[in-house]
């Protein structure tokens, strides 16, 4: 499950990288980080719309009470796929309250990518954050219409 510490761990790590180039470095080997999705898995219902380059997100619900919602990603480009493993960093492994309650606009502003990324990927991050927030708030809205 992912925790504060995660956030925090992230944003020490962006910390000690001065420029930019070395920044734009990490964020491409934290995407060389992650599993790749089956072909089955990149599919129009996990695609995130949105975004330039092919975005697909994976989500698992466990069957805990309350919830933790889990998501696995992949990209066809190198620095989104970072930028997908940073959104994963973020909110995987977290209840939907907890998504929910997230300000990821800080969390992304404190890394020191925005002013940095052009203004598609700037709009494709955006995009994937309302996808899981979108999701996490739906499953929130049907746990309280079942309760």
């Amino acid at each position: 499950m992912a925790s504060t510490q995660d956030i925090d761990d992230l944003i020490a790590d962006f910390s000690f990288l001065d420029d930019w180039e070395d920044r734009y470095m990490h964020v491409i080997e934290l995407g060389k980080n992650l599993a790749p999705l089956s072909e089955a898995e990149r599919n129009n219902l996990t695609k995130v719309k949105g975004c330039v380059s092919q975005v697909w997100l994976v989500q698992e619900v466990s069957d805990d009470t309350p919830a933790i919602m889990t998501y696995r990603g992949d990209s066809d480009a190198h620095i989104v796929k970072g930028l997908v493993a940073i959104v994963l960093a973020i909110f995987s492994g977290r209840t939907a309250q907890a998504i929910v309650d997230i300000d990821a606009t800080s969390i992304l502003a404190k890394l020191g990518l925005a002013e940095h990324l052009t203004p598609q990927r700037s709009n494709g991050l955006h995009a994937m954050v309302a996808r899981i927030k979108r999701d996490a708030s739906e499953l929130l809205y049907s746990q309280t219409r079942i309760d």
